[in-house]
């Protein structure tokens, strides 16, 4: 997945990611231009989860 991708249509991922992970606050999945690594990082140390991990979950929202 692609940041075009992650970016197009992040409003509705972060709201299905939410309700998947309640732990998940806003601040967490904060998505700025060109720090989509950090975000990245704060969902893997959150989550317990490898970065494939995560895009493997985000891509089936």
């Amino acid at each position: 997945m692609n940041t075009t991708e992650l970016k197009g249509n992040w409003k509705e991922q972060k709201g299905k990611l939410k309700q998947q992970f309640a732990q998940l606050t806003d601040d967490d999945l904060l998505f700025t231009e060109g720090k989509k690594e950090e975000m990245m990082g704060r969902l893997q140390k959150k989550l317990g989860k490898t970065k494939e991990e995560l895009f493997t979950i985000i891509s089936k929202l």
